[in-house]
């Protein structure tokens, strides 16, 4: 499970997160949406433990990020992108990833033939396009077998077959008991993959519970989401 409990984050004389709670439960796939600026970002850049908060917590498997031993076993995450050295071939990076992890290196082939990556494992990563680059990212999340995962915009730069795999594959994890945290701004997409909706707007959570309970009322996920971050918006 992931737990995030009042929490704040500051810069200068900006609220950029105001007492920010929800929770993305095991078994489902948990919607994080937002308008750019809206904190999206800020929440899971403390929740994998790259920024502190001013105020509150975020836990994953009931602990900080910075307290797991070996995180990528507990949790797989992918945030801006693959983040590798270009100059390292695809399987060179996951190499480094699973020996500083403590992760069997045997893992890296197998992740590389689950995200479709096989034959491109000893192309440099400068090489890789946006879409290739983004499983590339997606191995390196799924290396140490994690139970949660946490990504942030995972479709970019994919084509539709991509899409497709990416929505199987979520699913497919959250089907055998993991925890997805997703955040995107692809409705369509978000919508046919989604459990729960936590939406955010101004650093404020607006609307949380189930997709069906949170688009009550409109024609569509992305009609709910215009109506409900509007007026935060509007007021900033």
């Amino acid at each position: 499970m992931i737990q995030i409990d009042d929490l704040t984050k500051r810069r200068g004389p900006r609220t950029v997160l105001d007492r920010v709670s929800f929770t993305a439960e095991p078994g489902q796939v948990t919607a994080f949406l937002g308008p750019n600026g809206a904190g999206k970002s800020s929440t899971l850049r403390i929740l994998l433990g790259l920024d502190r908060p001013d105020g509150g917590t975020a836990r994953v498997a009931g602990v900080p990020y910075r307290r797991l031993r070996y995180p990528l076993r507990t949790v797989g995450s992918m945030l801006d992108g693959p983040g590798a050295h270009r100059s390292r071939t695809a399987r060179d990076h996951l190499r480094w990833v699973a020996r500083t992890h403590g992760i069997p290196v045997r893992r890296v082939d197998e992740v590389l033939a689950q995200v479709g990556l096989a034959e491109a494992a000893r192309v440099r990563v400068g090489r890789l396009s946006l879409g290739t680059g983004q499983r590339l990212g997606l191995a390196a999340a799924l290396l140490g077998e994690p139970e949660v995962l946490v990504l942030d915009e995972p479709v970019n730069g994919l084509d539709p077959d991509g899409i497709r795999w990416i929505r199987d594959l979520l699913r497919a994890h959250a089907d055998a008991g993991g925890t997805v945290l997703l955040s995107s701004h692809l409705m369509g997409e978000v919508a046919g993959v989604a459990d729960d909706l936590v939406v955010i707007a101004d650093g404020r959570i607006v609307a949380a519970g189930p997709l069906d309970r949170v688009t009550a009322g409109y024609r569509s996920l992305e009609d709910a989401f215009f109506a409900l971050t509007a007026s935060r918006e509007v007021a900033r």
